[in-house]
């Protein structure tokens, strides 16, 4: 099968992974990478070895580029994105897939009119534990799921973080940045969400830069950085979540789904691998089962090469605009409920992405 041309904007932190999967599956072919800092392109051209470095727009303007890979900040997502599918490209955002609904349904709308794809992060659903949980839900083995809990707590990024602003203004805050994770592993595993509500609020309205580069630098807070959110899925189950970056600490689990015969332990929905856990009816303990699956470590870009397996062959898409856009979806609805006091009914809707199949080799997806 020939590799798909893909082209990556921005070159920051997370990029790296990015251009290590372009050697991992075949079937992507990284042509060029462009940043609001040249240099620092071409720094990641030497490093990986890719084909070349240049301004956003020659990238889209590059016949050969099938897919842009947009790894800016936030709030840039949606207007790249756009951009990108304007100029007759298929778009692969970072989480999330845009600050704005309007934005998000934007592109969904220009990729259906052009014939193009739209998809997003996280692909973490895709790793090995969270394929593995999937697996033992689909067989049965806590009977139906009736109930889910998931947890994001931290006291936030400033204390890492070269520039951290970001995570404090809109588009940013814990769910907008860590809930993506934690959402698109529940709708993988349950299917979509009908309703919502929840509670948000700001604790510390100032922030202050502890890492080197900007120590001292103040931040203010302008996005909620505690929400607890409850979700009423589409089949009877109901989930509950909190992200946050106001605790010190906690001892809860990431993820627990709940059965009518058992109850499942899912490995932290931000990596690829396990450990998976369950305990069903009778059942005196946990028991960590072996994963099912492969990739199980850092395989960030597997999203990316699914997407070019649909573009080759018309098969759908796992990490799809639907399922990006009910993420976001449900992230904006949990502000607005808290804002006005009441259940959300969503409007978006998606399917469960389909499994991966079993015994696949490193660097293969079905096709």
């Amino acid at each position: 099968m020939n590799p798909v041309g893909v082209g990556i904007i921005g070159c920051g932190n997370i990029s790296d992974v990015y251009f290590q999967s372009g050697r991992t599956f075949d079937i992507l072919n990284i042509i060029a990478c462009a940043d609001l800092i040249l240099e620092r392109a071409k720094a990641k051209t030497e490093k990986h070895k890719i084909g070349k470095a240049c301004s956003a727009e020659a990238l889209l303007a590059d016949p050969e580029i099938a897919i842009v890979v947009n790894l800016t900040i936030p709030k840039a997502h949606g207007e790249v994105g756009i951009a990108a599918l304007e100029a007759g490209k298929s778009i692969y955002n970072e989480k999330p897939l845009a600050v704005t609904r309007e934005d998000g349904l934007k592109m969904l709308e220009l990729a259906k009119a052009k014939n193009l794809l739209v998809g997003g992060a996280p692909d973490t659903f895709l790793g090995g534990g969270l394929q593995t949980c999937r697996k033992l839900i689909d067989d049965g083995w806590i009977g139906e799921p009736v109930a889910a809990n998931a947890f994001m707590m931290c006291h936030g990024h400033e204390h890492w973080h070269p520039d951290p602003d970001f995570y404090y203004q809109p588009g940013g805050g814990p769910m907008f940045d860590m809930g993506p994770y934690y959402l698109t592993a529940l709708v993988h595993l349950m299917g979509p969400v009908r309703r919502v509500t929840g509670s948000a609020r700001v604790t510390f309205p100032e922030r202050v830069i502890t890492s080197e580069a900007k120590r001292g630098t103040k931040v203010t807070v302008n996005t909620p950085t505690h929400i607890a959110g409850v979700m009423d899925f589409a089949s009877g189950a109901v989930g509950t979540i909190i992200t946050s970056f106001d605790v010190w600490a906690h001892n809860l689990p990431c993820i627990e789904v709940h059965g009518t015969q058992g109850s499942l332990s899912v490995p932290d929905p931000n990596g690829f691998g396990g450990p998976v856990r369950i305990r069903k009816t009778g059942m005196e303990d946990w028991k960590e089962i072996p994963l099912t699956h492969g990739y199980a470590k850092q395989s960030r870009g597997i999203g990316v090469a699914d997407m070019a397996y649909a573009l080759r062959t018309g098969r759908p898409h796992r990490a799809s605009g639907d399922l990006t856009y009910h993420v976001l979806d449900i992230m904006h609805a949990f502000h607005d409920a808290s804002n006005t006091n009441r259940h959300i009914k969503l409007k978006s809707k998606c399917k469960r992405p389909a499994p991966l199949p079993l015994n696949l080799r490193e660097g293969e997806l079905d096709s």
